[in-house]
């Protein structure tokens, strides 16, 4: 099992890279992500390599504003953390993009190699409500 140290230190490292996006800096994608490393967003884009993840921070922060990201909770086992966590953000052009989402860490060492994001909609209800029938709302589904 992972010692406090460790998941102390893994904390502190996630806190910095979801910082990062709320207040964009100048930083060394490697203290945080291997050569290698693998990100995958909730819905569908990945980036492989610190290259291509620090190209996307840099180019994504270009076109919008990550206004919340709040971390809800850590789970750790021995090579990976899940964080629980709430998102906020607004681009550029006005559109906005709420969502709760879990980020799957796998770890390499004292770095992330693999970075996975889930998402799950705010805006939820229940079809049940009206009786024994679904009522679905009449909008697209979220991607992700």
């Amino acid at each position: 099992m992972t010692g406090p140290e460790q998941k102390q230190a893994r904390e502190a490292l996630v806190r910095q890279w979801f910082g990062l996006w709320l207040h964009p800096a100048p930083f060394d994608i490697g203290q945080l992500f291997t050569d290698d490393a693998l990100y995958i967003e909730s819905w569908g884009p990945q980036y492989r390599g610190a290259g291509a993840i620090r190209h996307w921070f840099d180019e994504w922060n270009t076109r919008g504003r990550v206004q919340q990201w709040d971390i809800r909770r850590f789970f750790h086992s021995d090579e990976e953390t899940v964080v629980l966590w709430t998102f906020r953000s607004r681009m550029n052009d006005g559109a906005a993009d709420a969502f709760d989402g879990i980020s799957l860490i796998r770890w390499q060492g004292a770095k992330m190699c693999r970075l996975q994001e889930f998402g799950c909609n705010r805006n939820r209800y229940d079809p049940y409500a009206g009786g024994g029938a679904p009522r679905f709302r009449d909008e697209p589904a979220r991607w992700f």
